[in-house]
């Protein structure tokens, strides 16, 4: 049987090569990852953007172990988790990944604090334990008065919230967000943005699916995808100045074919974004 292993210290957290991704439809093969080679740096904020079709939900369902590739490998910190078999699989999204959903994916009938908690129950948690961490990623979320309230009882910016502590217990190293605003407002989607952005300065790596430029801009790497491929990779920050007038770095367009090693220069310097 294969077996995670915690994830070891380094500059690389996520790194594909040659990252094939073949669907059978009826008679029919339809290849969502065509060659994929990429590498994604510890600390870094990458979304990841494309049409419909694209291959972007592809690649992040493999980057969350949530699917397989076909052929090729994919290496956490150095380790080929290609090669795990379903529970080790398990074993490593539990305690070294954190998600973050479009639909939120909370439970109804449970609590704020219980949503939270809920991972941490899988992971063997004692319960007092499990209450105060649940009690401080929600203070740290701006949600410490909502915990005996249920997702009904809470809009859906505070929804994602719960949802974002909830992907925050285990300390991930890396947070895999699937279209985190989309389901918000513009105002509640910037507010989510901005969570999102002071975890990054954190030293937290967050890989990001979004269709929505403005969302994208947050990020300090923008991939995008065509048909299974990567098109280009865009470099630059999102900048907040003081007051409300914000201004966006102007991205350094790198375009790197599917064929070629598509890893960002090393001295690329994030702006930082005022928490």
């Amino acid at each position: 049987m294969s077996t995670a292993t915690s994830p070891k210290q380094g500059h690389e957290i996520v790194r594909l090569e040659n990252a094939w991704k073949v669907y059978q439809m009826g008679t029919e093969d339809v290849k969502a990852l065509r060659g994929v080679n990429i590498t994604f740096g510890k600390g870094d904020f990458w979304a990841i953007m494309g049409p419909s079709g694209s291959g972007k939900s592809t690649m992040m369902n493999v980057l969350g172990c949530l699917d397989r590739l076909t052929s090729g490998a994919y290496y956490l910190d150095g380790q080929d988790v290609s090669q795990l078999d379903d529970d080790a699989l398990s074993e490593l999204r539990l305690k070294y990944l954190g998600f973050i959903f479009q639909s939120f994916n909370l439970i109804p009938q449970l609590t704020v604090q219980r949503n939270i908690e809920l991972p941490l129950y899988y992971l063997g948690w004692d319960a007092v334990r499990s209450a105060q961490r649940a009690q401080e990623l929600a203070e740290q979320v701006g949600l410490g008065d909502r915990l005996s309230h249920r997702p009904t009882e809470l809009s859906g910016g505070q929804m994602q919230r719960v949802a974002i502590a909830r992907a925050l217990t285990n300390d991930p190293q890396v947070i895999f967000a699937d279209e985190p605003t989309g389901n918000l407002d513009s105002a509640t989607g910037v507010q989510i943005m901005e969570v999102l952005t002071r975890l990054n300065q954190q030293g937290k790596t967050i890989v990001m699916v979004t269709h929505e430029p403005d969302i994208a801009a947050y990020a300090n790497r923008r991939l995008h995808m065509i048909d299974g491929n990567i098109d280009r990779i865009e470099e630059g920050a999102y900048v907040t100045a003081p007051g409300p007038v914000t201004a966006r770095v102007s991205p350094q367009d790198v375009s790197r074919r599917a064929g070629t090693f598509a890893r960002p220069d090393e001295d690329v310097t994030r702006a930082a974004r005022d928490a």
